[in-house]
């Protein structure tokens, strides 16, 4: 059984993977209205993504006798300057779900709840990828600002992405 108080921080971090999928869905439709397709396709993969991980721990919860609480997910931004802006803002708020995962390990490590501190091992390992990834597409943008032909090539290359729930 998980503790109360491992809980309700799961719970939390199921608010938190929603808002994610919610926050990319919303990244898509500003490509989409932009006419990036690639970027767009690529954004709702990752809205599938983070919908994944909330259901992997709203699982666990479940399998651990605990109960889910949903909470009212936050507006997320509907409108960015560029594309770059875009993934800066992917690329921070990567950087914040790392940080929740982080305190969700260190709490499991707290209250001795060996079971969820492996079950988020998973997502440790998960967000160093999704890292990664959002980094390399925020460089790529840096290195092509101000060329529309650059942006063409990599919204093109951004289509290729193949699935998205993982």
């Amino acid at each position: 059984m998980l503790s109360k108080k491992m809980q309700d921080a799961l719970n939390k971090q199921i608010n938190a993977e929603l808002y994610s999928s919610y926050l990319y869905l919303s990244m898509a439709a500003h490509f989409d209205a932009e006419n990036l397709k690639g970027s767009a396709g690529w954004m709702k993969g990752q809205a599938q993504e983070e919908h994944a991980h909330a259901m992997r721990i709203y699982d666990y919860v479940n399998d651990r006798m605990g109960r889910v609480t949903l909470a009212a997910i936050d507006a997320p931004p509907t409108a960015w300057d560029s594309p770059l802006a875009v993934f800066q803002q992917t690329c921070e708020h990567e950087a914040k779900v790392t940080a929740m995962i982080h305190d969700l390990v260190n709490l499991a490590a707290a209250e001795k709840d060996h079971a969820t501190e492996a079950m988020l091992q998973w997502f440790v390992t998960e967000q160093v990828g999704e890292e990664a990834a959002a980094n390399e597409i925020r460089e790529k943008l840096e290195t092509i600002e101000g060329s529309p032909q650059g942006l063409f090539m990599l919204d093109q290359v951004l289509a290729q992405r193949k699935g998205g729930a993982e």
